[in-house]
């Protein structure tokens, strides 16, 4: 069994993270609107920074709960989510706007909506 304290903690900080980056994201309707403008591209510096601190603590949840958590929700790309923030911190400067922007898209509300249930389940 794992520590559900420091899981339930480290799950918040995930769901405050992406709450942040929905509140953050909400007008963005394309690619273009993170590229334009100085102002966009300071909004996918911080999208991009909260999506990091994301990845690397989904992994800390896979370590800490030696993989039981995920797992329990196959539905969701876990390796994916935890890939990006490989991508973010290894190859910044390749960083393609339009992938940011289908990420939040496509996977922000479906990754925010486990990550509440994973809460609610655990409490």
């Amino acid at each position: 069994m794992f520590d559900k304290l420091l899981v339930l903690s480290m799950l918040k900080q995930i769901d405050g993270a992406l709450e942040t980056i929905k509140s953050r994201t909400y007008q963005v309707q394309s690619a273009n609107d993170f590229t334009e403008t100085p102002e966009g591209m300071e909004k996918l510096d911080g999208v991009c920074m909260l999506f990091m601190a994301v990845g690397e603590a989904l992994k800390n949840i896979d370590k800490v709960t030696n993989g039981s958590l995920l797992s329990k929700y196959p539905e969701f790309d876990w390796k994916g989510a935890m890939g990006f923030r490989d991508i973010i911190a290894h190859h910044y400067f390749d960083i393609d706007a339009e992938q940011v922007y289908w990420i939040c898209a496509h996977n922000l509300e479906p990754l925010s909506g486990y990550i509440k249930r994973m809460i609610k389940e655990l409490l």
